[in-house]
């Protein structure tokens, strides 16, 4: 027969419970990114100051788009929170290449003319018209109504979901579920339940 020894366990001092304690709560993290879009979204449209407008604009270039994806991506498509996650990561999109958002929506505009004239993209729709329209739609999240923002940004990603079904796109129904997703999101806005 062996012989087993046995230990007493230590005693776990203050900085395990604080190491616990510490972590990160998922339901605390998502409250907080609550709280984060909520504050931009309504306390943006009540400010009278013109820079709150830029300083929304450049938000994910200021902080990265990684910062906001760690507060907002795995938030629901219908809060606010989800919402301000898609309409960043569509002007990144929009930025990243300016030129194939201007093809697509070019070749979607044709075939989606009401969502064109909503989106609001000059014409004709170059790299530049497309970023100015984009900068334009999170502009309003301060200068104007949010349910008008979603909904401009959803007829963007209409047209550019036609555009990208047109040209053989594989990716054309990503673009056509986020374009749902922003739809979903101004209506609920409209019946002041978005939050």
């Amino acid at each position: 027969m062996t012989k087993r020894s046995h230990h007493r366990p230590s005693p776990q001092g203050g900085e395990f419970f604080d190491a616990l304690i510490g972590a990160q709560d998922p339901a605390l993290v998502a409250e907080a990114a609550d709280r984060a879009a909520t504050l931009l979204v309504r306390g943006a449209s009540s400010s009278d100051d013109a820079r709150v407008a830029e300083r929304l604009l450049t938000l994910a270039d200021d902080e990265g788009l990684e910062t906001l994806a760690e507060l907002w991506s795995g938030a629901s498509p219908d809060s606010l929170a989800g919402c301000l996650w898609r309409l960043y990561v569509l002007r990144s999109w929009v930025y990243a290449d300016p030129e194939l958002a201007a093809r697509q929506f070019e070749a979607g505009r044709g075939n989606a003319e009401v969502a064109r004239v909503v989106a609001g993209v000059a014409d004709p729709p170059g790299p530049d018209q497309v970023r100015a329209m984009i900068d334009a739609v999170l502009r309003g999240v301060a200068d104007g109504d949010f349910a008008d923002v979603v909904l401009r940004a959803a007829a963007f990603s209409r047209v550019v979901a036609v555009g990208r079904a047109h040209l053989g796109a594989t990716d054309a129904k990503a673009m056509l579920v986020l374009s749902e997703q922003f739809e979903v999101a101004a209506h609920l806005e409209l019946d002041h339940a978005l939050a």
